[in-house]
């Protein structure tokens, strides 16, 4: 199994910064993609950015040059630094891997517990 321990989210005002981090850890063979999704009260889950292992990314159009995606493939971590933070950027932002494991033949996607980021006006 993997697991997938985030942190970062908080409390910030409008214009403010944060950076989430997600490390994921278990019997991991190789991570194919990483990224970040977010889902607001009433919403359904939306992609915010996607990394490749190859460091190819992408973006909603949400994020607009504000947010940007990275990762530390030697630590299985991946970091969204979100900056020019909106009160609509408010909500549960969830960890995604694409992982595979050792002794299996395909990989199976995973999912952090989420962390809350609240933007105030």
């Amino acid at each position: 199994q993997v697991q997938l321990v985030e942190s970062g989210g908080g409390l910030v005002q409008a214009g403010g910064s944060l950076r989430l981090s997600c490390t994921a850890s278990g019997n991991i063979l190789s991570i194919n993609a990483m990224g970040w999704y977010r889902q607001a009260p009433g919403k359904q889950r939306e992609l915010v950015a996607r990394i490749i292992k190859d460091g190819s990314t992408n973006y909603a159009d949400f994020v607009k040059g504000r947010f940007t995606i990275s990762r530390d493939n030697a630590k299985n971590t991946v970091y969204l630094q979100l900056n020019s933070l909106k009160p609509e950027d408010t909500a549960v932002y969830y960890c995604n891997v694409d992982a595979r494991l050792y002794y299996t033949v395909r990989s199976t996607i995973y999912w952090g517990q989420g962390t809350q980021v609240t933007v105030s006006s």
